[in-house]
């Protein structure tokens, strides 16, 4: 993930590449009142951690610039939830982890955990597999995103179909009780369907600006989660009527 291991400067620099990846070494070292010869180490140690690309003068983020920006939003929180989705795991569990930014950080938070199998649609997952060795990660085949880093289509969902699991951490880009959850990504609905489907257990894993909010596409309906993993920025009221509804919630 992009927001992981990195110096403050690294992250800025990221972040103006990500904005123009026509920024040169003299003005990011302009910008950041460094060095060119500093900003160039730096860029070689990004590189080196997979993270930007080096060109002639510059380099260019190595993620779709959606990727970036949602990586940089509510990241506490994001972190917060998917650390208590990573409590539910139990050493030798079976889970699948759908494509997200909050969803991949999942993987994160299973160092210590023993003989977990993983199977995901998510490119995002494969850093943490390499730093885990109690991670058994399996990735689908199908048609590459980079947009949201997934991989889709009928070679993923037939991939899906081989697995039974335990627990499905999904996302979404919103949720209600109303509407259910919704993306903007037709093939990421398909995933979350078959994955929620070869799961005993599905869990949303989801800060709380993404309720109210509405995609393009209808996923499942929200009376189809097990339970919901969100942060405590999310209003009493809702919460109530989520769990009326039969959902357990974890507010973190």
């Amino acid at each position: 993930m992009i927001s992981q291991n990195l110096t403050e400067r690294e992250r800025k620099i990221i972040e103006l590449l990500t904005e123009d990846s026509s920024t040169s070494v003299s003005e990011i070292s302009r910008q950041l009142a460094v060095s060119t010869v500093t900003i160039r180490s730096d860029l070689n140690n990004l590189a080196e951690k997979g993270l930007v690309f080096r060109s002639h003068g510059g380099a260019l983020p190595a993620f779709h610039e959606s990727i970036a920006a949602r990586q940089r939003d509510n990241v506490r929180a994001k972190q917060r939830v998917a650390k208590a989705a990573a409590g539910l795991v139990r050493d030798g569990d079976t889970i699948m982890i759908e494509a997200g930014t909050t969803t991949a950080l999942v993987a994160r938070y299973l160092l210590g955990k023993r003989d977990v199998h993983v199977v995901t649609n998510s490119t995002l997952t494969i850093p943490y597999a390499r730093l885990n060795p109690g991670l058994h990660l399996t990735v689908v085949g199908g048609e590459f995103r980079p947009a949201t880093e997934s991989l889709v289509g009928p070679v993923a969902l037939r991939d899906l179909e081989q697995f039974h699991v335990r627990l499905a951490f999904i996302g979404t880009d919103g949720f209600s009780l109303r509407s259910g959850l919704t993306t903007h990504l037709v093939e990421g609905a398909e995933i979350v369907r078959k994955m929620s489907s070869q799961a005993e257990r599905t869990v949303l894993v989801a800060d709380s600006t993404k309720h109210g909010k509405a995609g393009f596409a209808r996923v499942i309906g929200l009376g189809e989660v097990h339970e919901l993993i969100t942060d405590s920025d999310m209003k009493p009221e809702i919460v109530e009527e989520i769990r009326a509804a039969g959902i357990s919630v974890t507010l973190v």
